[in-house]
């Protein structure tokens, strides 16, 4: 992983979003997201596709759900960046975290 690919993972608003989500959560499936950002599913797992593609998250199947986290192999500087997003930008996603911890293990 380098920093032009890792930027250019993050350079969406779904997939920003969805990322600092999960990396709030520790792992979010994709209804949870979907109510969270308010978009269909379709767009979500594109966006959710991308970043597994990039090998930022990682996917686990249970069920009929898809469960994702922040991949454990993911360099320590970019866990850094992730994590001070998060802290530092909490009004660029704190309606959709409001809404994802609402309804929090509703799949």
């Amino acid at each position: 992983m380098n920093p032009l690919s890792f930027y250019k993972c993050l350079a969406d608003d779904t997939r920003l979003k969805s990322l600092l989500l999960i990396q709030e959560t520790g792992e979010a499936c994709v209804c949870d997201l979907m109510r969270a950002l308010q978009l269909e599913q379709p767009k979500i797992s594109r966006h959710l596709a991308g970043l597994r593609k990039c090998q930022i998250v990682q996917d686990e199947r249970r069920g009929k759900w898809v469960f994702y986290k922040v991949h454990p192999q993911l360099p320590q500087w970019a866990k850094q960046v992730l994590a001070l997003s998060a802290q530092d930008n909490l009004s660029f996603y704190e309606d959709a975290l409001a809404r994802l911890q609402a309804q929090s293990g509703s799949c």
